[in-house]
């Protein structure tokens, strides 16, 4: 199986809400002490970890299913799971579905694009700001003082529940995982 999580690559991104899947890679990796695989053609961090990979593409969110596709074509890979942040969802909820549409999503819309739209989506509430013209800069700042103490615990449960994954069905996951949205006090 094939682990992606969609941001965008540089210190200046690191931090930001369209970084959430990097920061559950990044946990994933830390968890099983991944080995990384240096292959320039894969324009992305590839990480090996027992029978399955994960996968920080390098190409920007918009170009991010070059990368997936390269992957999933050279290890002629069938299942895929795809961690991205998602405006239309609360901070700190946690949803998990197969299929469907990009929403407005540069990262998806490459994804789908790439390798189709039949992989498992662990969709991450980064809520959304006051007025539609400032998506773009929302999506590409920090999360706030109030949010970051959540990180954490958001952060590990999304791996919990993508290791999950590897055994159990989406629905099953689903049940046992899925937020609503963190409280923040």
């Amino acid at each position: 199986m094939l682990i992606v999580g969609l941001g965008n690559p540089g210190q200046a991104y690191e931090n930001n809400r369209h970084n959430i899947g990097f920061l559950v890679i990044d946990e994933l990796v830390r968890r099983c002490n991944a080995v990384e695989i240096s292959n320039a053609s894969f324009e992305g961090r590839l990480y090996k970890c027992h029978s399955h990979f994960l996968l920080k593409p390098t190409t920007y969110m918009n170009l991010s299913g070059r990368s997936i596709a390269a992957v999933k074509h050279f290890y002629k890979i069938d299942e895929v799971i795809v961690i991205h942040d998602d405006l239309d969802l609360l901070f700190g909820a946690l949803r998990f579905k197969k299929g469907g549409g990009h929403g407005g999503h540069n990262g998806l819309k490459s994804a789908d694009e790439a390798i189709s739209r039949e992989y498992i989506r662990v969709r991450m509430g980064i809520g959304k700001p006051e007025h539609k013209s400032a998506v773009a800069s929302y999506v590409l700042s920090n999360f706030t003082k109030d949010e970051q103490p959540y990180l954490h615990e958001w952060i590990s449960r999304a791996a919990d529940a993508v290791e999950l994954l590897l055994r159990e069905s989406v629905e099953t996951v689903a049940s046992k995982y899925a937020v609503k949205k963190i409280e923040i006090e």
